[in-house]
């Protein structure tokens, strides 16, 4: 509820309070004027009534004394007291979603390194949010959906994930990893810019539409990013050779009893072949990630080095989830 009110009231901008306060202010100088003019009197004194008029002050010292001048006070108390009367009204909301923002963002849920930042919404966005969360991972998700359609493990950021204060909201610079994603590719450009400006090192994986956007997102500092054309195309052509090529794939990752992980390697294990690992590491390597190449083990039998991390399935301890 509260993110909700604050997003209505995010939506009044400093120049709307302005733009009524300079409405508020032309009616109270033509109806000075316009009563100067017909009650015979001094500018200066039209406009002293006016102000005690529009404030609704009214001393009473001067009063108009005709039916032209009592249509000009009519006119005055219709346009110039309900104006100034807004225009107090939107800057004491635009204080209020201030303080609402900031409230609501020192109730991030999360300790640093425990959760994953997802930027922006995708028809994959829901299964993933809840594959994260049964694997035993804490979801924040920045994205301009009703909140109410959301499970309820899903802390939700309201906004667009190309907005900054949205997406620092989200304590991008904290999270144990960040996912893009975006229906349109000129927004994942824009998210991931903001990303890589807000949280420089935080490991980022995005989900682009095309091997084009993929490229660029890698310009940008994205190192990992799948491309779902990529993938799917991948999948079919291995599918034609082994028929049983994607039911594995699926098995592997979102088989029970075992899970996917990367870990750096152990300064021991330097200099060592991945085939002479045997179990001096834990669970099945599949291979190493070394700046953002993946070198099968099956195929490259690479040498371990340092920075590398080891990409490999291991037991489960949550079991059957």
């Amino acid at each position: 509820m509260l993110t909700l009110i604050t997003r209505l009231l995010g939506k009044i901008t400093g120049s709307q309070v302005l733009s009524v306060a300079v409405l508020g202010v032309v009616a109270l100088v033509a109806g000075g004027v316009a009563f100067a003019f017909v009650d015979h009197v001094s500018i200066g004194t039209g406009l002293y009534w006016a102000v005690t008029t529009a404030t609704t002050v009214g001393y009473g010292d001067v009063t108009p004394h005709g039916a032209a001048g009592r249509v000009v006070a009519v006119l005055v108390m219709l346009t110039a007291i309900p104006l100034f009367g807004a225009a107090f009204a939107l800057f004491a909301a635009m204080a209020t979603a201030a303080r609402l923002d900031k409230y609501l963002r020192m109730r991030h849920p999360y300790s640093p390194g425990s959760f994953v930042v997802v930027l922006g919404m995708h028809p994959t966005v829901p299964l993933v949010l809840r594959q994260i969360h049964e694997a035993g991972g804490s979801v924040v998700l920045v994205a301009d959906v009703d909140s109410t359609t959301l499970p309820d493990f899903v802390h939700h950021v309201a906004g667009s994930p190309t907005d900054e204060q949205t997406v620092l909201a989200a304590r991008p610079a904290d999270a144990r990893t960040v996912l893009l994603v975006a229906p349109d590719d000129g927004d994942m450009l824009v998210a991931a810019v903001l990303l890589r400006h807000l949280a420089p090192d935080v490991p980022a994986v995005a989900i682009a539409q095309s091997t084009k956007v993929a490229q660029a997102l890698a310009d940008l500092g994205v190192a990992r990013t799948i491309s779902t054309e990529e993938l799917l195309g991948q999948t079919l052509a291995k599918s034609l050779e082994a028929p049983h090529a994607a039911d594995v794939l699926l098995g592997i990752l979102g088989g029970d009893g075992y899970k996917m992980e990367e870990v750096p390697v152990d300064e021991g294990l330097v200099g060592t072949r991945v085939r002479d690992l045997g179990d001096r590491v834990d669970g099945l390597v599949l291979g190493i990630a070394r700046a953002g190449r993946v070198l099968l083990a099956v195929v490259d039998d690479p040498e371990l080095a340092v920075g590398d991390r080891l990409v490999r399935l291991v037991a489960d301890d949550r079991g059957g989830r």
